[in-house]
């Protein structure tokens, strides 16, 4: 059995691959109803192999009072049900407007083991994040484009080194098709890095596609969805 050094348990697969998809499964009462569940994701590798699944873990009243700026942790577990990441994000604002208190989350992995946050910027126009190690110190960034509408195309959040100006890789929201993208928040992602990006951060960049998905592309209570930090 290999031991890959400074790896967290459930991680190794990580050190393998420079690809990943995520999925949100798509909840039936949710499309119907508009009333917000708990959200759920697949985890696959390129060839469609689903190699890890993540679910929300919030209350009712938070989910449809607070909308996409709700707090929830999310547990991200393998194919044996042993949770291998663990993900937490206190209730936070979006808008540019509100620079005091905008959006976060710690990345654990194993579970109460802190290995890096994914941190909003305040930008007048264009979202942009930091993905910062355990000591909180900035390791890489995202920016996205001034308006992330998913509109008969995919929305490119390119990741940037700490200091590049050269993308290093991409969070791509991929475009469902018009029925699922007008009728559901049910969203598809592509998470592209360097094969030799630490496996940390790869995790973390994760995290931080799950965080976009909130931001940008999670209806919010009047049933719209929010498409630059304008709101």
């Amino acid at each position: 059995m290999w031991v890959y050094s400074g790896v967290p348990p459930g991680l190794e697969y990580l050190t393998q691959i420079d690809q990943i998809l995520i999925h949100q499964k798509m909840e039936l009462l949710e499309a119907i109803t508009s009333f917000e569940t708990k959200n759920r994701y697949v985890i696959k590798n390129s060839l469609g192999q689903e190699i890890y699944t993540a679910k929300e873990d919030s209350d009712c009243c938070t989910r449809n009072c607070c909308g996409p700026n709700r707090m929830f942790e999310m547990k991200i577990k393998d194919h044996s049900g042993q949770e291998v990441m663990h993900l937490v994000k206190p209730f936070r604002c979006t808008s540019c407007f509100w620079p005091c208190c905008l959006q976060e989350m710690e990345v654990q992995s194993p579970p109460s083991t802190t290995i890096g946050y994914v941190v909003q910027n305040w930008h007048p126009f264009k979202p942009k994040l930091s993905i910062l190690g355990a000591a909180k110190e900035t390791l890489l960034t995202i920016e996205g484009p001034f308006c992330a509408c998913s509109c008969c195309g995919d929305v490119d959040f390119e990741v940037m080194g700490k200091d590049s100006d050269q993308p290093i890789g991409r969070i791509s929201k991929q475009w469902s098709g018009l029925i699922k993208e007008a009728f559901t928040d049910s969203d598809n992602f592509g998470i592209q890095f360097p094969m030799d990006l630490d496996v940390k951060m790869k995790a973390v960049l994760m995290g931080a596609c799950i965080l976009i998905d909130f931001m940008f592309f999670e209806s919010s209570g009047d049933g719209d969805q929010r498409c630059s930090v304008f709101g």
